[in-house]
């Protein structure tokens, strides 16, 4: 018994502990070597931000990240209109197997999905570039977009809408004036998930970007392979800063949604 609690007060703590610092360490050697004046990431010298600066002065890397912002808002655009659609006709679709098949998406590692899409891509013939690449990314998006704002829908009460319907509204009118105010809060959620996924995605953009568009993440892959970078650590952590700044909205934006709903 003594020994049990003992493991229950010291060990399991403990290896909690050592989990996340084994998750994050890399996280902080990488953001503090980003500020590091040295080229060499052995040791630090002194602060800087030179290769901050250094970002500025790459038009490579400026115009992949100008590639990926195009690809992650677009992406998202679809990715929100196609699901919000796709879960609004579920109240005439009766077809559990239909909206099931996007959560997969989550499910399947997305190196099968990105080799997926390459041999459809070739197989029609479709030329890879910016289409590929956002229809790659809509994809994913829709496994994540119909999930989130799909539970939002099913927690709706089916007397406003009825309601709309019998006031003499149409279908369009019930989903702009009712629907849609209900579902923004998910629907903004969904909307920075999606934008992060497609700005830090790897596999669909390295299978179906082609030769002529590169990503960020394509980029920052190739600054990799030729050595150590610092230009890469300090890319890295404003990736972080956007990544964590998102994940900041998206909890003020869930603290808000569920905030609503017991008011209501």
């Amino acid at each position: 018994m003594y020994q049990r609690n003992l493991f229950v007060k010291i060990f399991y703590p403990l290896s909690v502990y050592l989990v996340y610092l084994f998750l994050y360490l890399p996280v902080i050697i990488l953001v503090l070597f980003a500020f590091n004046e040295s080229s060499i990431a052995v040791g630090w010298t002194g602060f800087s931000l030179k290769w901050f600066k250094a970002l500025l002065q790459t038009p490579q890397m400026l115009h992949a990240l100008k590639v990926s912002l195009i690809v992650a808002i677009s992406s998202t655009f679809l990715s929100v209109l196609m699901g919000s659609a796709l879960v609004f006709a579920s109240k005439w679709i009766k077809n559990p197997l239909l909206f099931g098949m996007f959560s997969t998406n989550i499910i399947l590692p997305e190196i099968i999905i990105a080799v997926g899409l390459l041999s459809i891509f070739t197989f029609f013939r479709i030329p890879l570039g910016y289409e590929s690449l956002i229809a790659g990314h809509t994809l994913i998006g829709l496994g994540f977009v119909i999930p989130i704002v799909g539970a939002r829908f099913k927690e709706l009460d089916p007397l406003m809408t009825e309601a709309s319907t019998d006031l003499g509204a149409m279908p369009f009118q019930t989903f702009k004036k009712i629907v849609l105010p209900l579902l923004a809060p998910s629907l903004i959620v969904a909307s920075f998930l999606v934008f992060t996924l497609s700005l830090d995605d790897f596999f669909i953009a390295f299978f179906c970007s082609g030769v002529k568009v590169q990503t960020l993440s394509i980029y920052v892959y190739s600054l990799v392979r030729q050595g150590i970078d610092p230009r890469v650590n300090a890319i890295s952590t404003c990736l972080l800063a956007v990544s964590s700044l998102f994940v900041l909205v998206l909890c003020s934006f869930k603290l808000v949604d569920q905030l609503f709903s017991q008011g209501k």
